[in-house]
């Protein structure tokens, strides 16, 4: 799966430069490999150049509905790639600085971050993991929280999201392109005026962390469902972005 993505990335950064800035935060969906693989995978390309200690793995809950945000408190995860240590260690850390607890049924069966952990594997074999799943939270909640993470030099995020689901292509397009613009414009605010996301609560605690924090992002791919199946009638679609 990984060969046929990097030789398509190959000519994708013949094209285009990588950016100018050292990685510290990626944004990448979560569908089947096959949908929104390459479109992730041009965001952990570029991620692995930070050789973080740490990488942790931001999600939201589409399964089991619960208030808050949970840390999966477990010593590894297992990917069809080999385990991945757990850094219960700095688990506890943020357990001591933030309102967050460990919601079992949360993580039992989440893809957003499931699908994560093989592409963490592949390209950061090295680092340990922390996932972290919310259910129905403030954003500025998560914002402090993603703010702290960040202040850490050794921690590369990874917020997931896919964009919206089940339009026409045309009009997923329309959608999609008011994500696309507030992340460029690095302006949480811009979401609020369509923008459809799973994952809109991490997208928009991220982006309030970069607008005050002056960071830097740049849209790496947009793609839907329809580049991999053709139907242009239901479409999901997917995005990629760094920042730093």
């Amino acid at each position: 799966m990984f060969d046929r993505f990097e030789r398509l990335q190959k000519h994708h950064f013949e094209k285009h430069k990588l950016p100018g800035f050292k990685p510290r935060a990626i944004i990448v969906p979560h569908a089947g490999y096959i949908f929104s693989g390459y479109t992730a995978t041009l965001a952990y390309r570029i991620a692995a150049t930070a050789k973080p200690k740490r990488v942790i793995v931001i999600g939201p809950s589409h399964h089991y509905y619960f208030k808050g945000i949970s840390v999966a408190e477990y010593e590894r995860f297992e990917t069809p790639c080999g385990p991945l240590p757990i850094d219960t260690a700095y688990i506890e850390k943020i357990k001591k600085y933030f309102s967050v607890a460990f919601v079992p049924k949360a993580h039992a069966k989440e893809h957003s971050t499931e699908v994560q952990m093989p592409f963490v594997k592949h390209y950061l074999p090295k680092a340990q993991v922390v996932e972290i799943v919310y259910g129905k939270v403030d954003p500025k909640l998560l914002a402090r929280l993603i703010y702290a993470l960040l202040r850490d030099r050794d921690n590369l995020l990874v917020i997931s999201t896919d964009l919206s689901h089940f339009y026409t292509l045309e009009e997923a397009k329309k959608r999609d392109n008011i994500c696309l613009h507030a992340v460029m414009k690095r302006d949480p605010a811009l979401l609020k005026r369509g923008c459809e996301a799973c994952g809109l609560t991490g997208l928009e605690a991220l982006l309030e962390v970069v607008r005050q924090a002056g960071l830097k992002t740049e849209v790496l791919d947009y793609r839907t469902s329809a580049d991999a199946t053709g139907d242009n009638k239901r479409v999901v679609g997917y995005m990629s972005a760094v920042v730093g």
